[in-house]
C-alpha cells in the first residue's frame, strides 16, 4: 500500500459558522469537534484516496478560552498566540484539547471513540508529538499517578543542568519584546525566565520568536559548546518516552513529530525502538529540514519518514511559480535516491501557503502537474491538507494569523470550502461550485490511482529528463516526464507546467528499454488514466513520442506489457 495521508485540523473541520469575525472567540466563531468526524465524513475522506489521517492539534495546548470550571488552569493571554492558541504550544501532554469535545469532561473518551471510528473506516490514525517545546505555563491536570510535572524538581539556579527539564536565565525576569499584558489585568510574569522554544537562550524573546513556548532540555548545554550529557539518561527522555507510550496505548498508528531535528537524534535512537517494541507497526514521521541530518534521523533515529520540504516541495513551488526549471525535479530525487522510500511528499500543510492563495499560484489548477509528480514519482508516501482538494485559498484575515495565504492554526475559524463540503454533516456536494467539484474529482482520481495501479504503488522509476533537456519539441523548463513499471504494466507520465497546451515530442532513450528489458512498440494503444480514454502512441527509442498535453495538466499513459 502506498500511504496517502490526509492532514486536518479538527478545530476547523465541521465548523458550520458562515459569519466568523476577526479575532473571534469560540462563542462567536464556533469550533469543530472530534464528533464531526462521523462515519460518513471518514468514508468520504477515504474515497478521496486517503488511507491515513493526521489529526492536527489533538493534545491540549494553551488557549485564551477559559476552561477553569473543568479544573483546567487558565493561560495568560500575552503568551497565547490567537484566541484559540497554537496547537504546538502544548499545555498538557496527557490530555485532549477541550475545544474539540462535545462534553469537556468526556474528552478522552471522545478521542478514544474517534480512534475506533477512524479504524472502522479503514483509515490509520496519526497525531502530533511535540517534543521540543511546551507552552510557557505548561501544567498537566491529567498527570498519571507516579509521574512528576515537567520542571517540578528543576534547580533554577542553573542555566543548564542535565537533570533539569527546562533551560533558565537565572536571577532574571522574562522581559519579552512583545505585548506582555494583552487583555489581562496584569502583565505576564515569569521568574526566572526560561529559554524560548526556538533556541533563544535569553530573557528577551521578540514577537517573531516562538515566545509562547519554552525549550525542553534533552541534556545538551547549548550555551557552552553544545556539550552532551546523556549518561545517565536525562529525566526529560524518560518523561517523553512515557508520553509516547501513553498515546500509543490508545491504539493510534503513528506520530508526526514536530521539529524533530531540534531534539537530539540520540533521544530518538533510544526512545523510538522502545515504542516500536511495545507497539509493532507504529510509525514515526519527522519534521526535519536539514538534508545533512536526513540519514541520521532515519538510520539512527529510526524514523520511518521525513518531510521532503527543502527538496521536492521547494522545487515544485518554484516550478509552479515559474522561478525554477522542471528539470530541477531530477536533482531532488537524485539527492535522496538511497532514502527515497523514506521521504514524505506534499504540496500543502498547515505551515505552508495554500496553492490557491495569491501568495502562491492564485489558481489550484496550476498545481495539478506538481500533484502528479508528488503522488506518482515513487512508492513513498504523499500527503494533502484538508481543503487542498477543493482549492481552499487561505485568503481570510482570521485574526492572529492575518491575511497570509495560510489557513490559521491560531484562531477559531471556518474555511469556506471545507464548510460547504461538510454542509452540516450531509457531505452531499450541493454547496460546492462546479470548479470545486471538478478539482476534487481530479484529486480523487490521481490519489486513488496511486494504489489501484500496481506500477504506481510498487513499480520502479525511470527519469526521462536527461534524454529531453535539449529536445526540439520539449521544454524541460516546463515539462517533466518519467516512467513507472512493475511486472505487468508500464505507465508513461508527462506533466505540463505551462499555461497553454503543448504539442511535444518526448525522446525515449535506449537505456530505458535496456533497463526494463522492453520491446519497441510502434503504434501501441495506451490507456490514459486521468481521462480514461485510449490513444495510439509510438513507444520506441528510434523516434520521439508525440503527445498533446493540456495546460497545467498531465498524461498517465498505461501500456500493458
Amino acid at each position: 500500500m502506498k500511504k496517502i495521508i490526509y492532514q486536518v485540523l479538527p478545530r476547523l473541520f465541521g465548523n458550520g459558522n458562515e459569519k466568523c469575525v476577526k479575532n473571534g472567540s469560540i462563542r462567536q466563531n464556533g469550533c469543530g469537534k472530534l464528533a464531526n468526524f462521523t462515519p460518513l465524513a471518514l468514508k468520504k475522506i477515504k474515497e478521496l484516496g486517503a488511507n491515513y489521517i493526521w489529526y492536527t492539534g489533538i493534545i491540549e495546548h494553551a488557549t485564551q478560552t477559559d476552561y477553569s470550571r473543568y479544573g483546567i488552569q487558565s493561560d495568560h493571554p500575552a503568551v497565547v498566540k490567537g484566541k484559540a492558541g497554537s496547537p504546538y504550544a502544548i499545555k498538557d501532554y496527557y490530555d485532549v484539547d477541550p475545544d474539540l469535545a462535545m462534553d469537556v469532561p468526556e474528552r478522552i473518551l471522545e478521542f478514544e471513540s474517534l480512534v475506533d471510528r477512524t479504524h472502522q473506516a479503514g483509515l490509520k490514525m496519526i497525531i502530533d508529538f511535540v517534543p521540543n517545546h511546551v507552552a510557557r505555563q505548561y501544567h498537566s491536570d491529567h498527570l498519571p499517578l507516579g509521574e512528576k510535572q515537567l520542571g517540578e524538581t528543576d534547580n533554577t539556579d542553573f542555566a543548564f543542568n542535565p537533570t533539569n527539564n527546562f533551560y533558565y536565565i537565572p536571577c532574571t525576569e522574562l522581559q519579552g519584546q512583545f505585548d506582555m499584558q494583552g487583555e489581562a489585568t496584569l502583565p505576564y510574569h515569569e521568574y526566572p525566565a526560561k529559554a524560548t522554544g526556538n533556541d533563544k537562550f535569553d530573557a528577551y524573546p521578540g514577537k517573531n520568536d516562538w515566545y509562547e513556548t519554552v525549550k525542553l532540555n534533552y541534556g545538551i548545554d547549548y550555551v557552552n559548546g553544545w556539550q552532551r550529557y546523556f549518561n545517565p539518561v536525562p529525566d526529560t527522555w524518560h518523561k517523553m518516552l512515557h508520553i509516547l507510550l501513553f498515546w500509543a496505548n490508545k491504539k493510534i498508528d503513528g506520530f508526526r513529530c514536530d521539529m524533530a531535528e531540534m531534539v537530539p537524534v540520540e533521544f530518538w535512537e533510544w526512545a523510538v525502538p522502545q515504542v516500536k517494541t511495545q507497539h509493532p507497526g507504529i510509525e514515526f514521521i519527522a519534521e526535519v529540514y536539514n538534508p545533512a541530518q536526513y540519514r541520521d534521523y532515519i538510520y539512527r533515529g529510526h524514523f520511518d519518514y521525513l518531510y521532503d520540504k527543502v527538496g521536492l516541495y521547494d522545487t515544485l513551488f518554484g516550478v509552479i511559480r515559474g522561478t525554477q526549471s522542471a528539470a530541477d525535479i531530477s536533482r531532488c530525487w537524485q539527492q535522496v535516491g538511497d532514502i527515497q522510500d523514506h521521504m514524505l511528499n506534499f504540496l500543502e500543510n498547515h505551515d505552508e501557503l495554500r496553492i490557491a492563495s495569491r501568495f502562491f499560484a492564485d489558481n489550484p489548477q496550476k498545481a495539478i502537474p506538481a500533484l502528479v509528480v508528488s503522488a506518482c514519482l515513487n512508492t513513498n508516501p504523499m500527503m494533502i491538507y484538508a481543503g487542498q482538494e477543493l482549492g481552499e485559498s487561505g485568503m481570510d484575515e482570521e485574526g492572529f494569523s492575518g491575511l497570509d495565504g495560510r489557513t490559521t492554526i491560531f484562531d477559531y475559524w471556518s474555511p469556506g470550502t471545507l464548510r460547504r463540503w461538510y454542509n452540516g454533516g450531509t457531505i452531499d456536494g450541493k454547496k460546492l461550485t462546479k470548479e470545486e467539484k471538478q478539482l476534487q474529482k481530479l484529486y480523487a482520481r490521481i490519489l486513488n490511482l496511486c494504489n489501484s495501479e500496481a506500477a504506481l504503488r510498487d513499480g520502479k522509476f525511470f527519469d526521462l529528463t536527461y534524454a529531453n533537456v535539449d529536445g526540439w519539441r520539449y521544454d524541460a523548463r516546463r515539462q517533466y516526464s518519467f516512467v513507472r513499471k512493475d511486472n505487468k504494466d508500464l505507465i508513461f507520465i508527462v506533466v505540463n507546467f505551462d499555461d497553454k497546451p503543448v504539442d511535444i515530442a518526448v525522446n525515449l532513450p535506449i537505456h530505458l528499454f535496456e533497463y526494463f528489458q522492453l520491446p519497441e512498440m510502434d503504434a501501441i494503444k495506451a490507456h490514459e488514466l486521468l481521462t480514461n480514454k485510449y490513444e495510439v502512441i509510438n513507444f520506441s527509442p528510434r523516434h520521439a513520442t508525440d503527445l498533446l498535453i493540456p495546460a497545467y495538466s498531465a498524461k498517465l499513459l498505461k501500456i500493458k506489457m
